[in-house]
């Protein structure tokens, strides 16, 4: 047997037998670590890159910063560009002289936009084209650029600029491939050297090695141009790297080419809605002088949904509209559009001013709950000079009188056109002659630089202060008086679109005017030949006597056929002579075309033969029939 100790003196405690344990590691380690220091005979010491290949990498890494800070710029001066010439030039004025001596720049003519199929044959014509050219080459004194740009005004690659025109792209030629592959190649490529001839015209000459880049410019969907970018003996060769950085500049270009097409076709869709929801001209009715001017919010969003607008009446009246719907897309033009339309249709129904805001009312919340609008709708009355206006939350009208007094209207508010449940009210006032009746949209009063009332103050200063230039006896020339209106807006005055509609006020005098009553009987129309030849004769017009007796016949035989009330029939002379018969009867005569053995039906082809003009307009309680007469030589 064994005997083990059993007394503390015999045994070790722990901690003294681990360090006994790890010694003998810390011994090796520290051998091999002096071991290590110790240099070998035979290893030979490493003596790191040398000062020429330090300098070079730096120079690598210099050049690579430049490329891109470089690229990054020109992009952004090319992103910056928003119509199509813009962009074009962005790529030019980026790439000479910092990337390249000279630039020809092609597209597709005509360019395709957005999905449409581009057209046959595949041309490109040139676009623009740019180059380092001397400041002083008809012989001025040269400054330190010129200098700096002298060696490149006997380059060769000069000759390259008066490329041609217009290139027809080959079906499965040269050109065509290098188009497809998309990628930029070097000018002295197997594919460029036979691209470059089809693309610049015969007898242009090609620079020989790295010194021209054939970049294909691709949009969204196809090839839509190509980029020749060209560097002059003076200077290094293109690298490899440039093909990189000019397939970024390619692409950039392409990509805006295509945005800004497709902005321009918008632009031109916007302009072309705008024009055909505004009206052409403006009608020229008896008794009153109109002008109207349109500005949009702004030259990028020409958009907007404001309108204006008269319509002639019976009875030589005329309508002034103008509206504000809410918003600047096309979308309120739409609205605009279809409120304009219900507006015209409501009005050749002759309905109060009231009645057609209502109407209007209706149909705006037929086209949707969000769509509002505001609206002031006018009838002006040149005989009984009187002018009856019901608003919808638009901005009061300004009359500006002849002696030079501007004053804001008081006509009731309303509420928005889209609101619903809400009635309109209507005031008739003293509409005298010589004055000027302004309707307008708030784009022209409010802005965030004041507020509405501040605005149509200031503007109610500014039409008394151009009254006065003219004195008191004269109104001011209308067309004139609408741009020194507009004249008021200042720098930030034009966060909205501006619908200007000016009336003046000429009327008719109660002298140019003869009115009966004729009872719907057999005797009328020979009662209506008498009273035209009378007062024709008092006008001092009795060499028209034969064919206007001959027309007012006519005219009150046809509403005394149909009407059970009694027959209006008003003479008025103003510079024509204009004739109104009006009856009970809701149905429009129309012209038909009489047969020989018919006995009537040949009334109203001869008012169309004699006339100089006729129709007829409808009203709530039946209908007016009107024709005019050319005025005589010096007479009226």
């Amino acid at each position: 047997m064994t005997e083990h100790p059993t007394s503390h003196e015999g045994r070790q405690p722990l901690a003294a037998r681990q360090q006994e344990r790890t010694r003998p590691r810390q011994q090796d380690a520290a051998a091999a670590a002096a071991a290590a220091a110790i240099p070998s005979p035979a290893a030979a010491p490493n003596p790191g890159p040398g000062p020429a290949a330090v300098a070079e990498a730096q120079a690598a890494t210099r050049r690579e910063g430049d490329r891109l800070r470089f690229v990054g710029a020109a992009t952004r001066r090319i992103a910056r560009g928003i119509d199509l010439d813009e962009i074009v030039l962005g790529l030019c004025r980026a790439s000479v002289p910092t990337f390249s001596d000279a630039i020809l720049v092609y597209l597709r003519d005509p360019l395709p936009v957005g999905d449409e199929r581009p057209v046959s044959p595949f041309v490109l014509r040139l676009r623009r084209s740019d180059r380092l050219r001397h400041t002083d080459e008809e012989g001025g004194e040269a400054g330190p650029e010129s200098e700096r740009l002298r060696p490149l005004l006997s380059d060769p690659t000069a000759d390259l600029m008066p490329a041609a025109e217009l290139c027809e792209v080959r079906a499965g030629g040269a050109l065509a491939e290098v188009l497809r592959g998309v990628r930029p190649v070097f000018g002295d490529s197997a594919a460029a050297r036979a691209a470059l001839p089809e693309l610049l015209g015969a007898g242009r000459p090609v620079p020989t090695g790295h010194r021209a880049i054939l970049a294909p410019l691709r949009g969204r969907r196809r090839v839509i141009g190509a980029a020749v970018f060209v560097r002059s003996t003076e200077r290094a060769a293109f690298e490899a790297s440039d093909l990189l950085v000019a397939a970024q500049l390619a692409t950039h270009t392409a990509l805006g080419i295509d945005k800004a097409v497709l902005y321009g076709r918008e632009a031109y869709i916007a302009d072309e809605l705008q024009r055909t929801m505004l009206p052409d001209s403006l009608p020229q009715p008896t008794g009153v002088r109109l002008a109207s001017r349109y500005l949009p919010a702004a030259e990028t969003a020409r958009v907007g949904g404001d309108w204006y607008d008269a319509i002639p009446l019976p009875g030589s009246r005329v309508a002034l509209v103008v509206g504000d719907v809410m918003g600047h897309s096309m979308t309120s033009a739409a609205i605009m559009g279809q409120l304009r339309t219900t507006a015209q249709t409501l009005a050749q129904l002759d309905l109060p001013p009231q009645e057609v805001l209502h109407h209007l009312d209706e149909q705006a919340q037929r086209l949707g709950s969000d769509r509002m609008a505001t609206c002031l709708y006018a009838v002006y009355d040149p005989v009984a000079h009187r002018i009856t206006i019901a608003n919808a939350g638009h901005p009061p009208p300004v009359l500006l009188h002849l002696g030079g007094r501007a004053e804001v209207l008081r006509v009731p508010p309303g509420a928005p056109i889209g609101v619903g449940g809400v009635d309109f009210e209507a005031v008739e006032l003293d509409a005298p002659a010589g004055a000027t009746l302004l309707l307008y949209t708030d784009g022209l009063v409010e802005s965030r630089l004041r507020d509405v009332w501040t605005g149509i103050e200031q503007l109610r200063e500014r039409l008394a202060a151009t009254a006065q230039l003219t004195g008191d006896d004269h109104s001011p020339p209308l067309e004139a008086l609408c741009d020194d209106v507009l004249d008021m807006l200042g720098p930030g005055d034009r966060d909205d679109d501006i619908a200007l509609l000016a009336a003046r006020f000429d009327g008719i005098a109660p002298s140019d005017v003869a009115y009966w009553y004729l009872e719907p009987e057999d005797a009328a129309p020979g009662r209506a030949r008498r009273l035209a030849r009378r007062a024709l004769a008092r006008w001092g017009l009795e060499e028209m006597s034969d064919e206007v007796e001959l027309l007012v016949s006519e005219v009150v035989t046809n509403a005394v056929r149909y009407a059970e009330r009694p027959v209006t029939l008003r003479l008025l002379r103003t510079d024509i002579l204009r004739c109104e018969v009006g009856d009970d009867s809701p149905q429009l005569p129309r012209q038909r075309r009489a047969r020989e053995t018919d006995e009537g039906g040949r009334g109203l082809f001869l008012v169309n033969r004699l006339a100089r003009r006729w129709g007829g307009r409808g009203r709530p309680r039946g209908m007016v029939v009107c024709f005019y007469w050319a005025r005589p030589r010096g007479r009226f």
